[in-house]
């Protein structure tokens, strides 16, 4: 996208949108043609470990020309459905790096779907509604979609690596209040002790209420069709990726 004209470039990925509780967390980061090559092993966030993860945010953070986290909590979550979001916590973290560097000119989004453009049937005022902070007057930036974008394109790994990291902390930090869950562990995604402690204690506030959730004495799980990957894989450290 920087070879065809553009300044400046944001790749964006999401986390959480799988998950039963919690957020559901954006990265942006912003490269252009000045930025240097990638941090190795910089890759899709799914496929490193923890501590991997850890290690190269302050990396991917002083690569980039800017970078922010979106979130939107559950209560967005049931209000506006898992795509409407989406694209609150996408606009979040652009609104956030317009700050720094003004106007982007393109936006890359892992994945078929284009979720972060407004719906063309969303006026001025309903689009302020849903979002205060998201500045309806400035020109929304194109919007392009890549399948495995966050295996082709350092930006859109590094959003990736940067929302998984800030994601699971807040999940870390939530568990304290529900220690029941063991969201330090699962991150609020549908794993069997997770599962077992909704069905014994039933929802908390963190919950995604208009979800299919496991009941008190429900034997049925209940899990959306849908969600990230929990496996974790190794990968040569010394891979990279090109910059966009």
């Amino acid at each position: 996208m920087l070879r065809d004209g553009a300044r400046l470039v944001a790749g964006m990925d999401e986390v959480g949108r799988g998950a039963l509780a919690g957020p559901v967390s954006v990265g942006v980061v912003i490269v252009d043609l000045a930025t240097k090559p990638c941090p190795p092993g910089l890759t899709d966030s799914k496929l490193l470990t923890a501590a991997a993860r850890e290690a190269l945010v302050p990396l991917a953070r002083s690569w980039c020309v800017a970078w922010a986290v979106g979130h939107a909590g559950p209560a967005e979550i049931d209000a506006h459905g898992i795509v409407g979001a989406l694209r609150l916590a996408g606009r979040r973290a652009l609104a956030q790096v317009r700050r720094t560097v003004g106007d982007v000119d393109a936006v890359l989004l892992d994945g078929k779907h284009d979720w972060l453009s407004r719906p063309s049937a969303v006026d001025l005022f309903e689009a302020f509604d849903l979002d205060p902070h998201d500045d309806v007057r400035l020109v929304d930036p194109r919007v392009r979609t890549l399948v495995k974008a966050d295996l082709q394109c350092a930006s859109v790994a590094a959003a990736s690596v940067l929302a998984k990291t800030e994601r699971d902390g807040l999940m870390t930090s939530l568990a304290r209040q529900y220690p029941a869950f063991g969201w330090d562990q699962n991150k609020g995604y549908g794993a069997a002790a997770h599962v077992e402690a909704l069905r014994e204690h039933g929802p908390t506030p963190q919950h995604r209420r208009s979800w299919r959730l496991p009941e008190r004495g429900d034997e049925g799980i209940g899990v959306p069709a849908y969600g990230d990957p929990v496996d974790v894989l190794e990968l040569d450290p010394e891979a990279g990726l090109p910059t966009s």
